[in-house]
C-alpha cells in the first residue's frame, strides 16, 4: 500500500473502501461486512463512512467488520452539517463511535458546508482531538472559497484532508481547488472514482483497460491514483470487487494511456462549481 503524508502528521493510504449505500438493508449487512473484512485481509485498511450513510447503518456494518481488528484500520467518518455545532459535533462523534464499536476515529470530516460557523466546528474538532476521540480532522465537499475561509480560521491549517467528487468525468477541481491543495500539501480524497459506474461503458476507457488486461473500473481508479496527492475510496460490496480494487495498486498507466484518456475526458479550462453527488 502506498501512502500520502498528512499535513497534521501521520500517513493516509492511497486506496480505501467506501461505504456509501451500505447498511441500508438488513439482508445485505453480513455480505457487506464480509467484503470490508476481505479488504482488510488484502491490506486495504482505509475505511470511509459517515453518520448519514444508512442513517448510521453503514457505521454499524463497519463496526462489525473491524471488530477485533481496529489496529489494522485507518477509520474515517463524517458529521452532518446540522450536527456540526460546538456541542453537536462532539455528541455526533460519540454516537458514531458507539455504532463503530471503537473509542476513536483516525479522521473526522465535516460532510459538507452548512450554516454553522466554521470556527464553532473547529472548536468541536479541537476538543475531540484533545480528548483522544479523533486523531485528525478534515472536510468534505469544500470548494476553493470554502478552503480559503477554513485556512483563515484559527486551527483551520490543521485540516488533514478534503474529500471531494473526482473522476474522469468530474475534473473541475483540477482548475483551482486541486492546485491549491497541492500547494499546501493537503491530500485530496476522491469519492465516486467510477462515477457510480456510469462512465464504465466508454469505448476509450475500455480500450485502455483491454491493453492492460483489466476492467474499465480499474483503469478509472488507477487514473485517480496517478495524480499527485490523491487517494480514492471506491465502494466494493463483494469479495470480487474488493480484489479488483486491490489489484489497481499494480497498474501503471503510461503517458500514452494518460494522453488518450485526457483527449476523451478533457481537463477543465475554466473555473466551475464544485460537483457533488
Amino acid at each position: 500500500m502506498r501512502h500520502l503524508r498528512l499535513p497534521s502528521g501521520g500517513v493516509l493510504p492511497v486506496l480505501g473502501q467506501g461505504t456509501w449505500g451500505m447498511g441500508e438493508r438488513d439482508s445485505d449487512r453480513a455480505a457487506e461486512a464480509a467484503a470490508l473484512r476481505h479488504g482488510l485481509d488484502l491490506g486495504i485498511g482505509l475505511i470511509d463512512t459517515a453518520e448519514m450513510y444508512g442513517s448510521g447503518g453503514a457505521e454499524e456494518v463497519v463496526g462489525e467488520a473491524i471488530d477485533g481488528r481496529r489496529d489494522e484500520v485507518f477509520l474515517v467518518s463524517k458529521v452532518f452539517p446540522h450536527n456540526a455545532g460546538r456541542q453537536g459535533a462532539v455528541e455526533a462523534c460519540e454516537r458514531s463511535l458507539r455504532r463503530l464499536g471503537t473509542d476513536h476515529l483516525d479522521l473526522y470530516l465535516l460532510h459538507w458546508r452548512g450554516g454553522t460557523p466554521l470556527a464553532e466546528t473547529l472548536e468541536a474538532f479541537e476538543e475531540l482531538r484533545d480528548n483522544g476521540k479523533i486523531r485528525h480532522f478534515g472536510v468534505s465537499n469544500f470548494d476553493s472559497d470554502d478552503m480559503r475561509e477554513l485556512w483563515g480560521e484559527e486551527g483551520g491549517s490543521d485540516c488533514a484532508v478534503n474529500q471531494v467528487l473526482y473522476n474522469l468525468t468530474r475534473r473541475g477541481i483540477e482548475f483551482d481547488l486541486l492546485p491549491r491543495c497541492r500547494e499546501r500539501e493537503l491530500p485530496v480524497m476522491a469519492y465516486s472514482p467510477i462515477e457510480q459506474g456510469r462512465l464504465l461503458g466508454d469505448p476509450v476507457l475500455g480500450r485502455v483497460a483491454e491493453r492492460h488486461g483489466v476492467t474499465p473500473a480499474q483503469i478509472a481508479i488507477s487514473w485517480v491514483l496517478s495524480g499527485e496527492g490523491l487517494c480514492a475510496i471506491p465502494k466494493a460490496a463483494t469479495r470480487g470487487h474488493v480484489e479488483q480494487n486491490h489489484a489497481v495498486l499494480e497498474i501503471r498507466l503510461s503517458e500514452d494511456d494518460l494522453a488518450e484518456l485526457d483527449a476523451q475526458f478533457p481537463a477543465p479550462d475554466r473555473a466551475t462549481p464544485l460537483a457533488i453527488l
